[in-house]
């Protein structure tokens, strides 16, 4: 069966067509990246009318590289949300338009639904139950996934989501956006901070005791109070990128773990664009084999958004009889906690 699989929350304009849930015959992106670089972030308006200029370009080449047509297509699977709700607007519109002209039937999915998609492309062989880290530029969750829309919140972040925390503690430091390859790439240069005479010390924050939230404000702001003022030579950017991930890797591996411990879980999924993150899957993976669990972690071009995961997640769900009507209309805010079968 084929998906035709149809991303469009954020900034990248996406489109795939995947064989039976794994196998990928096209994944399309166009990002806009150089758009939003100039402002130093993500201008919603911006991303917007790039998505409208985009879509249909993007899906006519998803289609024409996976060498098959519309009427081969058994269903399409289009992010819903959550994510800025013009962009969502576009991709909905779009796969409606299609699923109602050429009498296919439409599943929608949740945008970290999709991140679990990611994670399926690369191991379709995993079993559920597991705990899932999403971790991007909007999202820094824990979840239980006993399966398909049955979903446990074990933590999310109070405040700044890690992706967006690099990209500000980038800025701070007039690096170009984003900024957490960037940081990734600097911080790899350098020695860690015990090594290093006069380095910085940022906080690791753990909240209260046995919490699986996260925060990261705190350590945005003692980045700002540490280089506001200073000469920002390379090596003192060297250091405070490197401390910087330090302190936010940390957390996010020792908060996985614990979810992993407190459900018994022998897999751990990450996924997500900060996923990528050199020092995070090493750290990772370290930790995978220190505990004795399954680390599945998606190739990068898999972890930031893309419509091959809205595709292989879509599959599963078209399979549980979550097909959604015409009446489908997509939500800036959707828990996916609270995703159910019937979309």
């Amino acid at each position: 069966m084929y998906i035709l699989g149809i991303e469009t929350s954020c900034d990248e304009t996406a489109a795939a067509v995947v064989e039976d849930g794994s196998v990928v015959l096209s994944n399309v992106i166009s990002s806009q990246v150089d758009l939003h670089r100039k402002w130093g972030g993500i201008v919603p308006e911006i991303a917007s009318r790039a998505h409208m200029e985009n879509i249909m370009p993007v899906l006519h080449e998803a289609l024409s590289a996976s060498g098959k047509r519309l009427s081969d297509i058994g269903a399409i699977a289009v992010t819903i949300g959550p994510g800025l709700i013009g962009a969502l607007l576009v991709g909905v519109s779009a796969a409606k338009a299609m699923a109602y002209s050429a009498h296919i039937p439409l599943v929608g999915v949740n945008h970290i639904e999709g991140h679990m998609g990611a994670a399926l492309l690369e191991s379709p062989d995993m079993q559920m139950p597991f705990v899932m880290l999403v971790v991007s530029g909007g999202h820094t969750h824990l979840y239980y996934v006993r399966g398909f829309r049955d979903y446990e919140k074990l933590g999310q972040t109070r405040d700044d989501a890690a992706g967006e925390a690099y990209d500000k503690v980038a800025k701070l430091m007039g690096l170009p956006y984003p900024g957490g390859p960037v940081i990734d790439r600097i911080a790899g240069e350098y020695a860690p901070r015990a090594s290093v005479n006069g380095g910085p010390k940022f906080p690791r924050a753990y909240l209260e005791a046995g919490s699986l939230d996260f925060s990261f404000s705190g350590l945005k702001t003692a980045v700002l109070n540490y280089v506001r003022g200073r000469d920002m030579s390379d090596e003192t950017i060297g250091l405070v990128c490197r401390e910087f991930q330090d302190a936010a890797v940390e957390v996010l591996v020792k908060k996985s773990v614990q979810a992993v411990k407190n459900k018994n879980a022998g897999t751990l999924v990450a996924a997500g664009g900060v996923a990528s993150n050199s020092a995070l899957r090493s750290a990772l993976l370290s930790a995978s084999r220190e505990n004795g669990f399954r680390l599945v972690i998606p190739r990068p071009e898999f972890c930031t958004d893309n419509a091959a995961m809205v595709a292989a997640s879509g599959y599963r769900l078209f399979k549980l009889g979550a097909a959604s009507g015409l009446d489908l209309n997509p939500q800036a805010n959707l828990p996916m906690e609270k995703m159910k079968t019937g979309g």
